[in-house]
């Protein structure tokens, strides 16, 4: 992945209790580095190439829709659904969505922060 070309991409992400959220984003996406610390914030990064994501500790509930979410495309939408259940996602939608042959499912984090779990049209 090329960095943004004027510096680097930094996806931020409001949460209310750090360690949980760092805990479920790093068995999510498999990034590393959150390991504790003090502050607002808890940085995660990538294994190889990719943006970093930056935890940040906000002192209210998420309330409305997101306004930005994260897509998780894979292979197989049921196993990898059950996949980030196991990890702490709550399913949002009771049967997958489909729509211009794309499947996917809304999940909240447990923060509620939506993103998707998507598998792509066959071929």
């Amino acid at each position: 992945m090329q960095p943004y070309p004027h510096g680097e991409l930094v996806i931020v992400l409001d949460c209310r209790d750090l360690e949980r959220s760092a805990a479920f984003w790093s068995e999510v996406l498999g990034y590393h580095g959150y390991g504790g610390g003090t502050g607002p914030y808890r940085s995660l990064h990538p294994p190889e190439t990719g943006p970093e994501l930056l935890l940040q500790r906000v002192p209210e509930q998420k309330e409305h829709k997101n306004r930005l979410h994260l897509d998780l495309r894979t292979p197989d939408l049921a196993a990898e659904v059950a996949r980030v259940v196991e990890a702490g996602a709550v399913v949002l939608t009771p049967e997958p969505i489909e729509e211009d042959g794309w499947r996917w499912h809304i999940l909240g984090d447990p923060d509620g922060n939506e993103f998707c779990v998507l598998q792509p049209p066959a071929g």
